[in-house]
Order: structure tokens, then C-alpha cells, then sequence
């Protein structure tokens, strides 16, 4: 059996610049993969798009004769969860009989439908209906423009 031995002559500064190459060639390509991966701000960009009201609750005013009713309104990210009369006392209730029974079937309509369009109410109660629609228009406003500003404010 013979045997040949085979020398390898490794000069020190080919192994350098080899060396120094491909520390070079991965943090080029460690580089190329953050550049191009999508960060998080574009997808919090993309979630508040498709996002319709910023999370909270959202009240609306309306002066019924000496008295202040509050309307609630209690929206997440894409859905109206609920709608209630607040600070509804007994002069209020007696002097505008309408009101509760009017708010109680826009509530259930709105909480159905996730929307104000396609709402229906009585001729009875035509105006009291519409005065409250109006007021839970406004807290609905109030919820998808504070979603304007904190998109801009990011």
C-alpha cells in the first residue's frame, strides 16, 4: 500500500479575506431579509383599516326638557355591542313616555344589523326615534373618528 501524502498550502491571507467574505455575504443577506419583510407598523396599518371603530364607550347628550339623557354606545374593533339610556329619571320618563320603548327597539335593530342603515320605527314614535338615531350617529361618529386620529397620530 502506498500511501501519498498530499501537502495543502494554506496562505494566511487567502483564509482572511475567505474569512472576512463571508462575514460579509450573511450580513448582506441578514440585510436583504429585514429590508424586505413586512414590519409591524404596516401591519398595524393594515389592521386599523380594517378595524371600523377604536374599542371604548361613547356617550352622546340630549336635552329633553330641564333634563340630560346620555346615550352609551359600546363598540370594539368592527362591532356596536351595545347601546343603553343613561342618567333616565323619572321626570324624563313621565314627560317623554316614548322614549324608552323607542330606544329599546333602535337598540335591538342596531345590535342586530351592526349598522344605522335599514333601521325602522313607527310613525308613532317617528320623531322620538329619530332624535335618538341622531344622538347614536354621533357617539358612532365619535368612535370611527377617533380611529382617524390615532392613525394619524402613529
Amino acid at each position: 500500500m502506498s500511501s501519498r501524502t498530499k501537502i495543502v498550502v494554506l496562505h494566511l491571507k487567502e483564509l482572511l479575506y475567505t474569512g472576512i467574505f463571508l462575514v460579509l455575504g450573511v450580513l448582506f443577506i441578514v440585510l436583504l431579509v429585514i429590508m424586505f419583510l413586512p414590519d409591524n407598523k404596516e401591519k398595524k396599518e393594515n389592521a386599523q383599516a380594517q378595524a371600523a371603530y377604536v374599542p371604548g364607550i361613547y356617550t352622546t347628550s340630549i336635552q329633553l326638557g330641564g333634563s340630560t339623557v346620555d346615550i352609551e354606545v359600546v363598540v370594539d374593533e368592527n362591532h356596536i355591542n351595545s347601546l343603553r339610556l343613561n342618567t333616565l329619571d323619572e321626570a324624563v320618563t313621565t314627560m317623554f313616555p316614548l322614549i324608552e320603548p323607542s330606544f329599546d327597539e333602535l337598540a335591538a335593530q342596531i345590535e342586530t344589523n351592526q349598522s344605522l342603515e335599514g333601521i325602522t320605527y313607527s310613525d308613532d314614535n317617528r320623531y322620538t326615534s329619530m332624535l335618538l338615531l341622531n344622538a347614536i350617529s354621533k357617539s358612532l361618529e365619535k368612535a370611527a373618528s377617533n380611529l382617524e386620529d390615532n392613525a394619524t397620530s402613529e
